[in-house]
């Protein structure tokens, strides 16, 4: 097997970022199944009919650490994940907290940031 064609069953994958600041998905999923919680190894002590999990996407990807902050301090949200790298930002805690915390950060990186935000959508 020559050197180039030992690599020809492996995958390759190219991550691009997009230029400009938005809020690329915001969705709150409101009383989810306890099965998602333990895919995404949420915290499971939860009391599920009051749960909610909130997602959210932003580019630059670094805005995920300032909005993981803005949900932390606007509502009694618990960070689920946040990862600088991709901009995703995973929020868990009641109805309430998870929407509160999801307007707050819209509203903080729209109107202090600049950015363009999407609507926030449920399920």
């Amino acid at each position: 097997m020559s050197e180039l064609n030992q690599f020809d069953h492996m995958t390759r994958i190219i991550q691009e970022s997009v230029p400009g600041r938005q809020v690329t998905l915001a969705h709150i999923i409101a009383s989810p199944d306890e099965v998602l919680y333990e895919k995404l190894g949420l915290d499971p002590r939860i009391d599920y009919e009051k749960a909610a999990i909130g997602v959210t996407t932003v580019v630059p990807s670094e805005t995920a650490i300032i909005m993981a902050d803005i949900a932390i301090k606007s509502s009694g949200i618990t960070l689920g994940f946040v990862d600088r790298f991709s901009g995703s930002l995973i929020i868990t805690g009641t109805v309430s907290e998870v929407q509160s915390a999801m307007e707050a950060m819209e509203d903080y990186v729209k109107d202090k940031l600049g950015y363009s935000v999407c609507p926030i959508t449920k399920t």
